[in-house]
């Protein structure tokens, strides 16, 4: 693992960045914290995005410290745009000019990191694959001109009710590519080890070891599909 600085509009950021073992070029993703921040998790998660083929960059959506937190969930929920939108899509620019990737990149994220993947989804990525978006849930406004997007839901969360259908009732209209499941038994952030992992679990939340491994086969064929061809740009 490596961190770098990624230039952008409002000031440079902070980004973890993963290569893959072997000769490139790779395709990339774009890899979004929740609202935990950069934790080990995510690192993890970035490390095994890279053994499988994939160059990986993770922005620090808080590198201007804690008071920028309200602002990036305000970009999230509210406008739809800001500053944390500018600093994914200038991670997106610097990992899709480095001459180490084909051009082709995803965009991934968990909780609030799902959500802005949802969010940039039309924005120059070549697929998206958000867990348990947490957004304001308006796809239609949301996803107009989006890329194929794999999306990962728990059916018991008390955040995303009825939103996976939404989503591919959207997805369907529009004739977007992608393959939207919810998981029977799981909640919210069932993807993610967290420090908080022990409360998380006394709340009826938490890390499901047979739910992620599906949710990360679906990600990593619906990849592969496509992000493994010539570059469009």
């Amino acid at each position: 693992m490596t961190m770098i600085e990624v230039p952008a509009p409002d000031g440079e950021i902070k980004a973890v960045w993963e290569t893959p073992e072997g000769p490139g070029p790779w395709p990339a993703v774009v890899l979004l914290h929740d609202a935990v921040g950069l934790t080990a998790d995510l690192r993890r998660n970035a490390r095994m995005l890279a053994d499988h083929g994939y160059l990986v960059i993770a922005p620090d959506l808080f590198s201007r410290g804690p008071r920028c937190v309200p602002g990036v969930f305000r970009d999230l929920l509210f406008t739809g745009a800001g500053r944390a939108v500018r600093d994914i899509l200038a991670a997106l620019r610097r990992i899709r000019d480095d001459s180490s990737c084909t051009g082709r990149v995803a965009v991934a994220g968990f909780c609030m990191g799902g959500g802005f993947a949802l969010l940039t989804a039309p924005r120059g990525f070549d697929a998206a694959a958000p867990f348990y978006p947490t957004s304001r849930g308006d796809y239609a406004e949301m996803l107009r001109g989006s890329c194929p997007i794999v999306a990962s839901y728990g059916r018991l969360d008390p955040i995303n009710i009825g939103r996976a259908h939404r989503l591919e009732r959207v997805l369907d209209d529009y004739g977007v590519a992608h393959d939207v499941k919810t998981y029977s038994g799981v909640t919210h952030a069932f993807a993610n080890r967290l420090p908080t992992e022990p409360v998380l679990r006394v709340a009826g939340l938490g890390y499901d070891e047979k739910a992620t491994e599906d949710a990360w086969r679906r990600v990593f064929a619906f990849f592969d599909a496509h992000l493994k061809s010539p570059s469009p740009h």
